[in-house]
């Protein structure tokens, strides 16, 4: 499926082209978009075909993301029956208003999620950094308050109204997909409550903590990149071979013996080759808000349960804006995707052991969007301190932050001197 072709007007006083990325080759003539930026040995090539992409996931042909048509700054999400707040309600595809309990189902869109190639985006939006952006205007839809906020969904901070941004900026990619929320707010304090009692090592009091202060849910930005790539490769080739050998040992009687024995050593000879492979969609996280160690243990995301971005999946919840602009997103993908090349050309070398001298990686059909995950925040005291709990509310898997309890800790290591001592003990038994 190719996209509609639309391509957004270039922005206000901008170079014809714009400067070439860090580590990239000078930008050519305006006729051929500029590579994406690569490492000192890869090289880009033009892109000149969209990039593979499976499931319900469009693509669009060397087109940058498009800006979504403008409107108000904001999403009325005021329910039609009570005027009270509605908001989006996990693993449906309706908003539910939280004083009535009226439904209203969000309007199905016909939008495909789509990819659009990198060096296009580079080529239009190059110098365009996401700090430099400034914030948008947002007017609740329920009293009529006027704030500035970089996120793409909030609170009003007068009424609680949500607020979503409609609005697109000029150079900002807007996402292609959302994965909505599938678990709500009382089956994440569940998760929790079964978290907090599976803790090994934990203080017993722990497990009467029974809710957590503060829960808010929350879409996080990632990024997905595609590409093709070819690796050329030099290195050598390992293969064990075994000689034998001559020692001399105790008999056990106070004399020596000789004993023989296989000595393994490697024969290693040169090895090139080339090999190739295509990725899909490489997710990188795409904030800083969160550490990055804790959102890498929060997968795997399921990909397949993403819809074509709609604003209404974002009302009753907050959305932060990415801060790590596409091309910074793409040299991290691309250190993955190394990663999974060094290993393909490990197993083109064969042998027992591999050493890897040059790989001269080439990419090609970059491709990339910006989707939301769905993840629930929460915190909760214990003996005056206060710990962060994540819990992705796409599968219900947490991650936190926990106190340990020093006494069982202590328990645990005696209990092993213990068993380690009575096993000396035995076998020492056993010699005499």
């Amino acid at each position: 499926m190719s996209g509609d072709g639309t391509v957004p007007p270039p922005l206000p006083g901008a170079e014809p082209t714009p400067p070439p990325l860090p580590g990239s080759t000078p930008a050519g003539p305006p006729s051929g978009p500029p590579p994406v930026p690569a490492a000192a040995t890869e090289q880009h090539a033009e892109q000149s075909e969209p990039g593979e992409q499976s499931g319900q996931s469009g693509q669009s042909d060397a087109t940058p993301a498009p800006a979504r048509p403008a409107g108000r700054g904001e999403l009325s999400a005021v329910c039609p029956s009570c005027g009270a707040q509605i908001a989006y309600a996990p693993g449906t595809s309706t908003l539910k208003c939280g004083s009535c309990g009226a439904v209203q189902e969000i309007e199905v869109s016909e939008a495909k999620i789509r990819e659009h190639s990198l060096d296009a985006w580079v080529a239009k939006h190059g110098g365009v950094r996401v700090a430099s952006l400034a914030a948008v205007e947002l007017e609740c839809g329920n009293c009529g308050a006027r704030s500035e906020s970089t996120d793409l969904a909030s609170r009003c901070q007068f009424c609680s109204g949500a607020l979503v941004a409609v609005e697109a900026q000029e150079g900002l990619v807007t996402p292609e997909g959302v994965i909505p929320f599938q678990v709500d707010g009382k089956g994440a304090r569940e998760n929790f409550r079964e978290w907090v009692s599976s803790r090994r090592f934990a203080p017993n009091s722990l497990k009467r903590v029974g809710s957590t202060e503060g829960l808010r849910g929350t879409y996080l930005p990632y990024w997905t990149y595609d590409a093709r790539t070819e690796t050329d490769y030099d290195g050598q080739r390992g293969d064990y071979y075994y000689v034998t050998k001559t020692r001399q040992v105790s008999d056990g009687k106070g004399g020596t013996r000789t004993e023989t024995y296989q000595e393994r050593r490697t024969k290693w000879r040169p090895a090139s080759g080339h090999v190739g492979r295509s990725f899909d969609d490489i997710l990188v996280v795409a904030s800083h808000h969160i550490e990055r160690d804790k959102l890498e243990k929060m997968g795997p995301w399921n990909l397949r349960k993403a819809k074509a971005y709609q604003p209404e999946y974002l009302t009753g919840y907050s959305a932060v804006r990415y801060d790590v602009d596409p091309q910074t997103g793409s040299n991290e993908a691309r250190e993955h995707m190394r990663e999974v090349i060094t290993r393909d050309v490990e197993h083109d070398i064969g042998g027992d052991e591999q050493r890897i001298s040059d790989m001269d990686v080439t990419y090609s059909k970059a491709m990339f969007k910006l989707l939301l995950m769905p993840l629930w925040i929460a915190s909760y005291v214990y003996q005056g301190k206060t710990y962060q709990v994540l819990v992705n509310a796409n599968s219900g898997k947490v991650i936190g932050e926990r106190p340990y309890s020093a006494l069982k800790i202590a328990a645990a290591v005696i209990a092993a001197i213990v068993v380690i001592a009575a096993i000396v003990a035995l076998v020492m038994y056993g010699r005499r």
